[in-house]
């Protein structure tokens, strides 16, 4: 079971399929279910015990994996490399995994030899066993006869049921050694109620006693010599009193090996031979050999992530290790359910020598026990409980622990889990009831603990011991309120919540195959191999499977804008169906008015769809109007009108060469410099018509845009991992530079962060990013949807223990699902807080493809990052796109925009003040009549590139004033004044043009959205604000611009001023002077307000909630 196991994750993670698989099995029957051998007897076909179908073999590529049958492994040469079968099969190898198991043991009276020729002696170890079983049991001198079974533990009890349940056995015995059986997994309270029930069914135990010697005639079973000297008649003896590893073939080639047994092999799963691993019951782990299944397979996940992980293109990852396995168990035994969990023998250990277990009984079993003392153990027969055998020695499916006795540690979480520990009781002979709960001795740890009878609370019990949660209970309740029955559909449990502990399957995983292809129970078990192992698993995964079945969602709708009636995710499907590549065709196909030109919100919404699904440039003449000032010009605008440059620094790694560059660069441009939080560095204050030879020179030095501008990945922060850090486990740094080249150039609704930390110390902050991963010593686990911000929110844990080459897979389809059905300027916190199901539902959409589209989201993100260009080296390469980074298109000269000021040894703009007063500038502030103004040529067409697809804008300098003209297809051209008057920001011609739905034409300024229409200047979101608008005409390709003289024009809109300097902010921070004085008109604008008068006025009345 544990090498079909390995192979079957080898085929999963071995995405690169750099190994090819070769198998012997000596049986003669594909892999079957060990662990279910008894069911056998009821169906008589392995068939049903195959862990994987006939079809499942016949459907793998030979060239990855090939299986041999009835061929048997008898030489390993370890120098040479390869392994020889019985059938004269030479295999080389460049790698050996020893998975062959164990054999049952045989008493020292009763040779392998002697077992195999004496008639009516046996084992239960596989089909071959059972089979000679079945057959002996049909002879006529056996029909009606007694079957003895040898041996009390988990695997006695199984061949017991089995033969129990043969019409030709009248009689069965159990010789257990010790007082009670399951010694290894009850105490002697549970044990007794155990053979109890085991009695009650009518089948004899004898206890405190073995068997001596077996007696024969004529080669054939009569009986048993037992050690007190009794003779017990017998047809059949089973015996189940242990295994032995089967390390015969390590042996021969001179692997080291324990002496009573088992391959000795490290925590890497290594044996003493270079490239040979043992994995299963055959390996032997700092003394202990573990005969159940959930080690075994613990193992195959160990040594198959090794093989696949630790080296991938994603970077390095720390090999995971072998760790003190779980050995909880749950199996239902002669009838009876029967669990252990945890550390449940921790009453027994004793603190500095001096014993800490107290027992409180929860429910007395009879008046007279609950008259005794405390300490005083109610039983059936007298029992001295010095004499029960807790021996080290394996039984079959068992394991032998040395127990260690710990000091006392005090002031944390590890001194009670270390500490004293209660115990509470529940006793119910009368139903066959067990159960002793094992906590910390301040009750809040839950530590171990045995159940027989109930064990409807294993899963909860176990899931609160690994975790090692802290109690929200207190823990008379685990025991009161366990006697509840009904239908247990695991609603109060946890998604990662261990279901199947054979094969590590949780809640989760079910819930995750609800309504993704799966409808059966059956399909659910081919695909998770849940009940695949002991079965006991199987009710409970029954409930969650049908309740998952029964749940259902509703889907919320709120339209994009007035000029769409529908929602982003309805929109990003018409314009995805359609194949739509255009904002006018878009709005012709799907919008409210064919011909609108859409608005401030709208437009970079599209832009964002059209670059998720198109990612063409989004300096494009078609896509460029559809905007914002960010990704416009390539680059974060600031509050004085400068732009941010922000190269990408992938994974915050970067070279000593390449921070000089910086340095020039920042000097030569005079740039305010800093290290952000997402580990690169920023150069603030870059003049827009500086920003193209600023990039040449970054480029030509292998920078690419690290998209700080856009709606887009911008970072994936890391800590140094195993490339540097003492307590790596996996290479942070690679991972994140590996997600971060994925990722780049992509648009989503809103901006996206990544963090990857290499251990639990989380020194990337991963948590708190919108996609996070920390490694542990399994793989990575993955975080969604966390963020800072305003409104922060801790990532949630969506993805536990995923294999390095498996975490692109699940990013790739989170994050183009959150592309496809977010809204607009939503980030992924706030999806996945209103996605109709949380994050639950997206686990089952994501991570078990639940509408069959998981297949499509990774190759739609796979074309989409295939499209990939670096948008500031197209720019740098393209004259014509260099133009539209000039600040003046009928000027080279350049223009400051706010006073500059020194601050600890850095430029930056002077203040803004705490607040603004209003400003309506209106046409009649022109100390100049309007019949005076004279057409002006400012600029050509081909300053503004107009397009038939999409409004362009461009400014122009006039004296000291500051222009924007707009053209608008089949609308013609519009002027108002550059500056915006909110916050005196010359950045009007960088606005998104629009329109209502009433066609009033406007411009949205790129800072705080005031909308102003281009017709008469009204700010249509804020009265207390105007700008004035020019009349231009074309004449030719000349476009001329009705004005005054440049001195009159300069006295009300004039840059000086307007101009933002440190003195005046701090004037009118602290309440002083009028506000601000338009020189030779005599206009104050100012907070003590005035109305509009005369025509030459200004206005007033701010309101603050606008301002920052």
């Amino acid at each position: 079971m544990v090498g079909i196991a390995f192979i079957e994750k080898m085929l999963t993670l071995d995405e690169a399929k750099r190994y090819r698989l070769v198998t012997c099995g000596e049986e003669s029957h594909l892999a079957y279910n060990r662990v279910a051998l008894t069911d056998y007897f009821q169906h008589r076909s392995v068939e049903k015990l195959y862990l994987n179908q006939v079809e499942w073999y016949a459907q793998q590529d030979p060239e990855r994996f090939l299986f041999y049958t009835g061929e048997q492994a008898t030489s390993l040469d370890t120098v040479a490399h390869s392994v020889t079968t019985n059938k004269g099969r030479k295999i080389s190898y460049d790698y050996c995994v020893l998975a062959t198991g164990s054999e049952s043991t045989l008493p020292p009276y009763v040779s392998p030899v002697g077992a195999e020729r004496a008639r009516g002696i046996f084992v239960y170890r596989n089909i071959s066993d059972l089979d000679d079983i079945l057959s002996y049991s049909e002879q006529e001198h056996v029909k009606g006869g007694r079957a003895v079974v040898v041996g009390g533990g988990l695997i006695g009890l199984e061949a017991a049921k089995a033969v129990f349940d043969l019409e030709t056995i009248s009689e069965v015995v159990i010789i257990n050694r010790q007082l009670f059986p399951l010694s290894r997994q009850l105490d002697d309270e549970g044990g007794e109620i155990v053979l109890r029930r085991i009695e009650a069914m009518g089948v004899r135990v004898l206890t405190r006693t073995s068997v001596k010697d077996v007696i024969t005639s004529d080669g054939v079973l009569t009986g048993l010599s037992l050690s007190d000297d009794r003779y017990l008649k017998a047809e059949m003896v089973i015996y189940a009193i242990g295994i032995t590893p089967r390390d015969d073939l390590a042996r021969l080639a001179g692997l080291k090996c324990v002496e009573k047994g088992g391959i000795v092999i490290n925590e890497l799963l290594q044996t003493s031979a270079q490239d040979v691993y043992a994995i299963g019951e055959c390996a032997s782990w700092k003394g202990n050999t573990y005969g159940l299944i959930a080690p075994g397979v613990e193992m195959a996940d160990i040594l198959s992530f090794n093989f696949t992980q630790v080296e991938t293109g994603l970077g390095g990852f720390k090999p995971r290790v072998m760790n003190m396995p779980d050995l909880s168990t749950k199996l239902k035994l002669m009838g009876v359910d029967v669990a252990s969990f945890g550390d449940y023998f921790a009453d027994k250990r004793s603190v500095g020598g001096v014993p800490t277990s107290k027992v409180a009984v929860a429910e007395p079993l009879t008046r007279d026990k609950a008259e005794k003392a405390p300490d005083t153990k109610p039983t059936v027969w007298q029992l001295s409980p010095s004499e029960t055998d807790h021996s080290n020695r394996a039984k079959e499916g068992e394991v032998a622990i040395n127990i260690v006795t710990t000091e006392t540690k005090r002031g944390n979480r590890q001194a009670a889990l270390d500490g004293p520990t209660e115990c509470l009781t529940y006793r119910d002979p009368f139903s066959y009831v067990y159960k002793k709960y094992i906590f910390t001795a301040d009750g809040k740890y839950l530590l171990g603990g045995m159940m027989v009878g109930d064990t409807s609370d294993y899963v909860k019990l176990v899931s609160l011991v690994k975790k090692k949660k802290e109690l929200e209970e207190p823990p008379s309740k685990f025991i009161i309120g366990s006697g509840s029955k009904g239908s247990d559909d695991g609603a109060d449990l946890d998604d990662d919540t261990q279901i199947c502990s054979c094969h590590n399957v949780t809640k989760g995983a079910i819930s995750e195959s609800v309504k993704a292809g799966i409808t059966t129970m059956a399909d659910l078990k081919a695909k998770t191999k849940i009940g695949a192992g002991c079965g006991g698993c199987v009710p409970l995964a029954t409930n969650i499977f049908k309740a998952e079945m029964k749940k259902s969602g509703q889907a919320v709708s709120n339209h994009l804008c007035p000029h769409f009636s529908m929602t982003r995710q309805e929109l990003f499907s018409v314009v995805k169906i359609r194949k739509l590549k255009t904002f006018p065709g878009i709005m012709e196909a799907a919008g409210v008015k064919k011909d609108s030109l859409g608005c401030e919100i709208c437009k970079p919404a599209i832009g964002s769809i059209l670059s998720s699904l198109y990612n063409e440039l989004v300096i494009a003449p078609v896509h460029h109007a559809n905007q914002d000032t960010n990704d416009k010009y390539l680059a974060n605008i600031q509050r004085n009108g400068t732009f941010s440059v922000v190269p990408r620094v992938a994974g915050g790694e970067i070279t000593p060469d390449k921070l000089i560059v910086l340095g020039r660069v920042a000097n030569k441009y005079k740039l305010y410099t800093k290290i952000t939080g997402g580990q690169r560095i920023d150069l603030f204050g870059a003049h827009k018509q500086d920003l193209p030879d600023i990039w040449e020179e970054l480029v030509a030095a292998g920078f690419e845009s690290g998209h700080a501008y856009g709606k887009a990945l911008r970072t994936v922060k890391s800590c140094v991992g195993t490339t540097w850090c003492r307590y790596g486990i996996g290479d942070s740094v690679g991972m994140a530079i590996h997600l971060e080249e994925r990722y780049k150039g992509i648009r989503s609704p809103h901006k996206f962060k990544g963090g990857v930390s290499g251990c639990v110390r989380e020194c990337a902050e991963a948590q708190s990013k919108d996609f996070g991963l920390i490694a542990t010593d399994k793989g990575w686990n993955i975080f969604l949807a966390g963020n800072g911000g305003s409104n922060p929110r801790h990532g949630t844990l969506f993805a536990k223990d995923v294999p390095p080459s498996m975490v692109v897979h699940i990013l790739d389809r989170f994050l183009m699902y959150y592309i496809q059905t977010a809204d607009k300027l939503m980030r992924t916190a706030r999806w996945v807080e209103q996605f109709d199901g949380g994050i639950e539902r997206l686990k089952k959409i994501l991570l078990n493809d639940e509408l069959g589209i998981c297949a499509d989201l990774e190759r739609e993100m796979g074309e989409l990052i295939g499209t990939y260009a670096d948008e500031w080296k197209a720019v740098v390469d393209d004259p014509a796109r260099r133009r539209q980074f000039r600040q003046f298109v009928n000027t080279d000269e350049h223009r400051s925009q706010t006073e500059i000021i020194t601050e600890r040894g850095q430029e930056r703009p002077a203040d803004w003040p705490k607040q603004l007063p209003p400003a309506k500038l209106c046409e009649s502030n022109i100390g100049t009549p309007k019949s005076q103004w004279e057409w002006r040529k400012l600029a050509t067409i081909h300053d503004l590139m107009p397009t038939d697809d999409a409004t362009t804008s461009a400014a122009v300098k006039y004296g000291d004033s500051q222009l924007a003209i707009f053209h608008i297809p089949r609308r013609g051209y519009f002027a108002t004044q550059q500056m915006c008057p909110h916050k005196r920001a010359f950045v009007l011609d960088h606005g998104i043009v629009g329109d209502d739905m009433d066609g009033n034409l406007y411009v949205s300024c790129p800072l705080h959205k005031r909308n102003f229409r281009l017709t008469d200047g009204k700010c249509l979101n804020d009265e207390d604000f105007s700008i004035i608008p020019f009349d231009v005409k074309q004449e030719g390709d000349n476009l001329l611009v009705l004005l005054p003289d440049s001195d009159n024009l300069d006295a009300v809109i004039g840059t000086s001023k307007w101009m933002v300097k440190q003195a005046s902010a701090e004037l009118a921070s602290r309440g002083g002077g009028e506000g601000i004085e338009i020189a030779g008109v005599g206009i104050g604008l100012s907070e003590s307000g005035s109305a509009c008068s005369g025509g030459r006025s200004a206005c007033s009345g701010g309101n603050a909630s606008l301002d920052w």
